[in-house]
């Protein structure tokens, strides 16, 4: 009876130190983040990126307010094993590069920006260069906003001149960010 204790005693701290562990690492990391960003009211877990590298997590994407943003920084920064938060987060609301505002718009003008935001990311996917799953392309009133992630300086550049060369585009504002290999 004693041996049957001690190895389920046993097994139960192996159990345990393997779930610590594992919540602990880099995947265990972002899994618990975007575990938060669902679970919560505020933050849209579809808009944001999360990637850990040594337990600092870099959160990227478009938010639709700056109470979006912080929220989004605070759970991060509230989960387990997190040593720092990397703030690559645009809030629509605001003004300025890389940020989409929210202007009011007719009819006419929603379904122009979605064409063209359709245009852009049809132009990152059909690219062998651009890596168009890591870019979120929002327009506002002829103004393409790109946020994200790329490779290269080359990448780069290229979804840029992509998103300037689609139909109807007044402007491009770019907030995309180099991976760190």
């Amino acid at each position: 009876m004693k041996l049957r204790t001690a190895f389920s005693l046993a097994a139960l701290l192996a159990g345990l130190c393997f779930v610590t562990s594992c919540a602990l690492t880099d995947t265990g990391i972002t899994t618990n983040v975007k575990a938060k960003f669902m679970a919560d009211d505020l933050v849209k877990s579809s808009q944001l990126e999360v990637t850990t590298k040594d337990g600092v997590v870099t959160l990227t994407g478009n938010v639709d307010s700056e109470a979006a943003k912080a929220k989004a920084i605070e759970l991060a920064k509230a989960t387990t094993g997190v040593k720092n938060v990397v703030d690559m987060i645009s809030a629509k609301e605001a003004s300025g590069s890389g940020n989409a505002p929210e202007p009011n718009r007719s009819l006419g003008e929603v379904v122009t920006d979605a064409s063209i935001t359709m245009n852009v990311k049809s132009q990152f996917l059909d690219d062998p260069l651009v890596k168009g799953l890591k870019i979120d392309v929002d327009t506002r009133d002829g103004v393409v906003y790109l946020t994200g992630t790329v490779g290269s300086d080359a990448e780069r550049d290229k979804a840029i001149q992509l998103a300037k060369s689609a139909d109807g585009v007044k402007d491009v504002k770019a907030n995309l960010t180099q991976q760190k290999s």
